[in-house]
């Protein structure tokens, strides 16, 4: 039996809680934990990240076997649930801790990375430059418990936040079916 080998993938996209079921329902995707990085507090808790004085983005880490899902799949699932176009936060959603970024393990990601975000801008997808981060991965701290599988743990507020803050229609309007 061959040992599986994973690698992580680490993205900031706004509201942890809508960057967590994209990326759950494939095979080859181990695990999606919500959490915090970036910053400079050590094990910071969602109030602090939410004060904006921790230097962290919310994020999710994704552990995944790139032998059956591959690094690339990830980052076009990834920038069809942002607006890669917005500096100042996600959707409803203001401030730096709900910025975008793509966190890099390795110069591979970052090249793949690279790559990805050339190619959309040069899509003309977007009339507006892409704003979304590329930088090395950090420490990941887990958020807390309630903040794990949220789509899961709390179906109808999830679906009417996500409509709600405008990232579901925003989603349809650039991506429709493609995602």
């Amino acid at each position: 039996m061959t040992k599986r080998t994973f690698e992580k993938a680490t993205f900031a996209g706004g509201c942890f809680w809508c960057m967590v079921k994209p990326f759950d329902q494939f095979e080859g995707i181990e695990s999606v934990v919500s959490g915090y990085t970036g910053g400079h507090t050590k094990n910071p808790t969602y109030e602090e990240v939410c004060s904006e004085t921790t230097g962290h983005f919310e994020a999710v880490q994704i552990t995944f076997d790139p032998t059956v899902f591959s690094y690339e799949k990830i980052l076009s699932i990834y920038w069809q649930q942002i607006d890669p176009t917005d500096p100042g936060g996600q959707f409803f959603d203001r401030g730096d801790s709900y910025r975008t970024a793509i966190f890099y393990h390795n110069e591979k990601q970052r090249e793949l990375a690279e790559q990805s975000k050339v190619s959309l801008e040069n899509s003309s997808k977007f009339s507006k430059a892409i704003a979304t981060l590329i930088l090395p991965a950090e420490e990941f701290y887990p958020a807390e418990d309630y903040h794990q599988d949220y789509y899961q743990k709390n179906p109808v507020h999830y679906m009417r936040y996500r409509k709600g803050s405008g990232r579901e229609a925003f989603i349809q309007h650039h991506w429709g079916g493609e995602q």
